[in-house]
């Protein structure tokens, strides 16, 4: 029993302690790939690109062909693990290793490989911009647009994760699910769910390519991450018809369940208004 409890504390440790690091690497992210290049594009601190420079010299430099390569490299480190570790052979031998810490690993080396690739990341500022918005008045409005839609974006891409079971996504869920002996969580959801969330896992397509393309200016490095994450995000998921009906019906349930719930407190409220008023 004792060695039980101690791999319990032990397994809740880890699983807890990896939070905080996962939570600042997507704030880390966010700032990335939104409040940066906003930012830089208002203020004009950083340069971001020079459309001075023809297309046929700036991609004959070495320093801008040198930056392209490594930001190439570092895409390459992020879609390897993300894609491997979510592969089924990997995952099988992963779960059999690690158990209820599977989860846990996989958001700790994907908030791993995101902190490298935002460090080590190479703007290319020897190349024209594909497009720039400086003409005023939209040199103002539109990086104020950008961030308004920005900042909504992220707060949807939130809102789903918190509906999509988001302690089961950051790995929270198995390691209470472990120490309770009640097994994975994941095969406690109906067979629909199971089917939908193994086609899709990231439920934030539109919002994230809201995020990537909608800049004030989009510089050549950008374009390779928005490019290279708008292809992998198209390409990891596979919804069809059977999916968007368990979606719709899930939808229409928890609308139904809202509705419900909005009723009976007007109801409450219409019996204590006249409980008052006789």
């Amino acid at each position: 029993m004792a060695s039980v409890t101690v791999r319990s504390w032990a397994l809740c440790t880890v699983a807890l302690l990896n939070l905080p690091f996962v939570f600042i690497s997507g704030a880390d992210f966010i700032r990335f790939l939104s409040f940066r290049p906003i930012y830089h594009n208002i203020t004009g601190e950083t340069t971001l690109c020079q459309d001075s420079i023809p297309w046929s010299v700036a991609l004959k430099d070495g320093s801008v062909l040198w930056a392209l390569f490594v930001d190439l490299t570092l895409l390459a480190l992020f879609t390897a693990q993300h894609s491997l570790m979510a592969w089924s052979p990997v995952k099988q031998a992963l779960q059999s290793v690690l158990g209820a810490l599977n989860r846990t690993a996989y958001c700790f080396t994907t908030a791993l490989t995101l902190q490298i690739l935002m460090r080590y990341w190479q703007p290319v500022t020897g190349a024209p911009c594909l497009w720039s918005v400086r003409h005023a008045p939209w040199s103002i409005w539109f990086p104020l647009l950008c961030f308004a839609l920005h900042f909504l974006c992220w707060a949807i891409i939130c809102s789903i994760l918190l509906i999509f079971d988001y302690p089961e996504l950051l790995g929270i869920k198995q390691v209470y699910f472990e120490c309770l002996g009640l097994g994975d969580p994941l095969s406690q959801k109906p067979p629909p769910a199971q089917r939908l969330l193994s086609h899709f896992r990231h439920p934030i397509c539109l919002e994230l390519a809201v995020i990537l393309w909608l800049l004030p200016s989009l510089s050549l490095d950008r374009l390779l991450l928005a490019g290279t994450l708008s292809a992998y995000v198209a390409l990891a998921h596979s919804l069809d018809k059977q999916d968007l009906a368990y979606l719709c019906a899930h939808l229409k349930t928890k609308v139904l369940l809202f509705a419900e719930t909005q009723r009976g407190s007007v109801e409450q409220n219409g019996s204590n208004h006249k409980e008052k008023g006789g």
